[in-house]
């Protein structure tokens, strides 16, 4: 009877604090000077005009910054994805839900790059919750059907002169594929072989001598950590044919319109990236902006995705991600002890930002692009276009702040 009775007591305690948390309204985040809140005022500043002044040197346009970076020299390198032209520097600071600092351009829609490594995870842990997989550690070619590329150039050709080309292809039929699970996608760790929209897996960040790029032995699947947006945009499309609808329209239907995101967002595939499924033309997504597209949105909007991830999933009292989801996110990979779900940057040995907590966490993206989330102090920070080696020195500012 007691133990019924404390659990009452914590539930009825977790729903007074959700009713007492502050949620933005659609186009309306309520603002506060820092001050109000109990934080040194010359503290945000001072983190705000270093944001200000620390801007990444990379082209502002981004097809330029491409071609100018390692990236546009790698094997199949050329962009196949829409870019655009950034804003400058820009962020906002977010403290117990309120917005106590801001700068540069936030309502601008630019490209947050590898930050849509989260928002595919996100689709992910969904369709776990629908039941559409049953289970992250499942395998995943049981799940997949031949997939039919949409491709009309190749319909007006010869038929004869391709007569011994397959019509459709299978992301898993390779004896390495088929021992991946959903899990080793979503941590990177699946070592997944082949090419997928023109880009092979080997051409990605290649390392090593080139003559063993294509030929190297293979991981086994959840050992080895590897940074690869091909096998991303895998993920991607084992998805799409899973929900049997695009992702943008999974994701607007059910985070981006529940936490009040702005109708300005776009998430965009490659030009070569569209399939024909249940008698529908339909383009996977591209998790991130290594060859173009992926996810384009303002700050404001990333914000309010790095402040359902701090509130456990949880907006205005409706569990939109189920919190075992943004458990197993912030869970690392014995691979790679700083990593979770893509693309959750853990904190937990103090390297990604020494003066945060250990349960401090980064959605990150080139640029650079980040969310920093910090539920111990109950802060987010967006900051866009600033040097990598700076984003650690600007959560120690602001956190700077909330000292008394």
């Amino acid at each position: 009877m007691q133990k019924q009775i404390l659990i009452l007591s914590f539930f009825l305690i977790a729903i007074s604090v959700q009713a007492q948390t502050y949620f933005p309204e659609k186009n309306n985040w309520q603002m506060k000077k820092p001050a109000e809140l109990g934080l040194n005022d010359a503290k945000i500043n001072e983190a705000i005009e270093f944001a200000k002044t620390h801007e990444s040197e990379q082209n502002p346009n981004l097809k330029i910054a491409h071609y100018e970076s390692a990236f546009g020299r790698e094997p199949f390198g050329y962009p196949i994805g829409p870019m655009k032209t950034r804003g400058p520097a820009s962020g906002l600071i977010i403290y117990k839900g309120y917005v106590v600092g801001q700068w540069g351009e936030p309502e601008r829609v630019d490209l947050t790059f590898s930050v849509a490594k989260s928002i595919l995870s996100t689709t992910a842990g969904l369709a776990v919750a629908e039941g559409l997989i049953k289970d992250e550690n499942d395998l995943v070619y049981p799940y997949m059907a031949p997939i039919y590329p949409y491709d009309p150039v190749k319909s007006m050709m010869n038929k004869s002169d391709h007569l011994n080309e397959e019509d459709v292809f299978e992301l898993f039929a390779t004896e390495h594929n088929r021992k991946i699970r959903w899990d080793d996608l979503l941590r990177q760790t699946s070592d997944w072989e082949g090419s997928l929209w023109g880009k092979p897996d080997w051409a990605d960040r290649p390392s090593g001598a080139a003559n063993e790029w294509r030929t190297r032995a293979r991981f086994a699947p959840g050992t080895a950590y590897e940074y690869n947006d091909t096998r991303v945009n895998v993920l991607a499309l084992a998805l799409l044919n899973v929900w049997r609808k695009p992702l943008p329209v999974v994701l607007k239907d059910r985070i981006m319109d529940p936490i009040g995101a702005s109708d300005t967002w776009r998430w965009t595939g490659y030009e070569n990236s569209f399939v024909i499924l249940d008698g529908q033309i339909m383009q996977s997504i591209s998790g991130g902006s290594h060859w173009g597209g992926g996810m384009m949105l303002s700050a404001w909007d990333q914000a309010r995705f790095g402040y359902l991830t701090l509130r456990n999933g949880n907006w205005k009292g409706k569990q939109l991600i189920p919190t075992s989801w943004i458990e197993k996110s912030r869970t690392p990979t014995p691979a790679q002890p700083d990593y979770g779900f893509m693309n959750y940057f853990l904190n937990h040995d103090l390297k990604l930002a020494p003066a945060a907590p250990k349960t401090a966490y980064m959605h990150i993206g080139a640029g650079t692009n980040m969310i920093y989330v910090d539920q111990e102090n109950d802060l987010v920070i967006v900051a866009r276009w600033i040097p990598n080696g700076d984003k650690a020195e600007l959560v120690r500012l602001v956190l700077e702040s909330l000292k008394r």
